[in-house]
């Protein structure tokens, strides 16, 4: 395969040249009903509201195939070395399903069976949680889980927990409780622990290298609560397992209650198909949830094989996305989901796309001279409407929209009033909204006056449910790792992270004759 910069591709060079649309003029009854693809899980994406016509697909397709996006995909999935800044596999997907049935072989290992082995031993753990086998240490079951991590540790779990709530209330499924603790702040740890009853909850201590400073701190301000617990015959080890790498200092702490493992071919981010997830949501749901949002994961990773744009949801959102970006110029995109349960998913797909696709150099380690990853942000409708909207829809610059939504609700409970439910207004917003950026108003009033031609994309079914879920992390994940491809840049690192932690470290240690980090350190310290 040839790894070369964007700027090298004819393709591209041709999309440059073609014709700027109008979403005014494209915008059809018709267009709606047939600009969509099936997605993994039952969902649907749709682009009838965003500026492409036929030509623009034909061009997508030929760019497609000139940078051989699929193809990448495929040495992914074989076990190819494609994370170039670590020289590491990746193989989140594996985690979920083997897609190619190829077995993948590193540390002496097939992966893919210990990730099986790994869920085994969650199914297995999870399930004498729940019907009462493992207790805590004064003989009580657990009521709650606490995951203690940060980053990919906490966003992607955080966001599935939440988005499965309302489902496993309406499904009538046994819950445990699940709190997170993710900032170093202390207030963070203090209010989620003034909520546990300690006797019945179950500490998570999520991190790969078993070093994280964050996380670890945190440990330590948990353990300093639970060792000080005036609760006669507490032990603390019977309360915390680990999600860890075989190799980190925490895969020999005798003062877990149990340990669980994930690898180097997991990257944070996309670490929720892997123990990391697994864990916390086989514990508050039951493996057998998990089971089904691994099973949506893996049918949207085989259908992101297909070479052809118009059938592969995640390649089309991708070149939708890149169209945004490097043609048109747009630098940030909105994550609109109209489902509370999803209220923090655009946290996590933030974290997923900007630390992934926020980079200014190509594989190789040389600089580009094209822009990369848009800025995400996003919050849940109805609420946006009534808070940034405005600027989306008035506002000097255009920003790209991705709605999500769902024909029905989780939970089952709704009511009619002034002639509709609750969920048919919330819906009746979602519709009304993709038109209104699409056609906009003209008005002799300019402050009334809407410009129109804001692009959006919909991805949508009939309900939010695990494998549902499961699909829609997945397309997200392959639309990402589709446009480093095209941007030829390494979606697997996260350098980004790294010169603030050691600074901090610095800091710590007296900020080592640094007098510039010292001003700033004595401001705070």
């Amino acid at each position: 395969m040839e790894y070369k910069n964007l700027d090298k591709a004819e393709a591209y060079s041709a999309l440059l040249k073609d014709e700027k649309k109008d979403i005014k003029t494209l915008l059809t009854a018709e267009r709606v009903k047939k600009s969509e693809v099936k997605l993994g899980g039952g969902l649907k994406y749709n682009w009838a509201a965003m500026p492409v016509d036929g030509k623009i697909i034909k061009d997508y397709q030929k760019l497609a195939d000139e940078m051989e996006l699929v193809e990448k995909y495929k040495a992914i999935l074989s076990g190819e070395v494609m994370n170039t800044g670590e020289k590491r596999l990746v193989l989140h997907h594996l985690t979920r399903g083997n897609v190619l049935g190829k077995e993948v072989w590193a540390d002496g290992e097939e992966k893919g069976a210990f990730y099986k082995e790994q869920d085994e031993k969650i199914k297995a753990f999870s399930a004498s949680v729940r019907n009462g086998s493992i207790k805590g240490s004064t003989g009580k079951k657990f009521q709650t889980v606490c995951q203690i991590g940060i980053g990919g540790s906490d966003l992607g779990p955080r966001a599935l927990y939440l988005a499965l709530k309302g489902w496993a209330k309406g499904a009538n499924v046994k819950t445990l409780n699940a709190e997170f603790i993710s900032n170093v702040d202390p207030d963070d740890a203090s209010d989620v622990i003034s909520r546990l009853n300690l006797e019945t909850t179950l500490f998570i201590l999520v991190s790969k290298s078993g070093t994280t400073q964050e996380t670890l701190t945190n440990r330590d301000l948990v353990l300093d609560v639970l060792k000080k617990a005036p609760i006669p015959g507490f032990d603390a080890s019977k309360h915390m397992v680990a999600v860890t790498s075989k190799t980190s200092p925490l895969a020999k702490d005798s003062s877990m209650l149990a340990s669980f493992f994930i690898d180097d071919y997991i990257g944070g981010r996309y670490s929720s198909t892997s123990a990391v997830g697994g864990v916390v949501l086989s514990l508050a749901f039951g493996y057998s949830t998990f089971e089904k949002l691994l099973k949506g994961a893996h049918e949207e990773d085989v259908k992101a094989l297909n070479p052809s744009v118009k059938k592969n949801g995640a390649l089309m959102d991708a070149m939708n996305g890149f169209y945004m970006r490097n043609v048109l110029g747009y630098p940030s995109t909105a994550i609109l989901p109209y489902s509370q349960a999803l209220s923090r998913f655009p946290a996590h797909l933030q974290q997923l796309d900007m630390e992934s696709n926020g980079k200014h150099v190509n594989r190789n380690g040389e600089p580009i001279d094209y822009v990369t990853g848009p800025v995400i942000f996003g919050e849940p409708g109805t609420n946006g409407q009534h808070s940034f909207y405005q600027l989306l829809h008035q506002g000097t610059d255009i920003i790209p929209l991705q709605f999500i939504g769902f024909k029905d609700n989780q939970r089952g409970m709704d009511i009619e009033t002034a002639g509709s439910t609750s969920q048919k207004k919330l819906n009746a917003n979602l519709s009304a909204q993709i038109v209104a950026f699409a056609l906009g108003k003209n008005d002799e009033n300019p402050n009334k006056e809407f410009g129109g031609n804001r692009p959006s994309s919909l991805i949508y079914g009939d309900k939010l449910t695990p494998q549902a879920l499961g699909a829609l992390l997945a397309h997200f994940e392959n639309k990402v790792m589709f446009q480093g491809f095209l941007w030829n840049i390494n979606s697997f690192d996260q350098e980004g992270v790294q010169l603030g932690k050691v600074l901090a470290k610095k800091v710590l240690n007296g900020c080592e004759g640094d007098e510039v980090l010292k001003a700033f350190a004595d401001l705070l310290i």
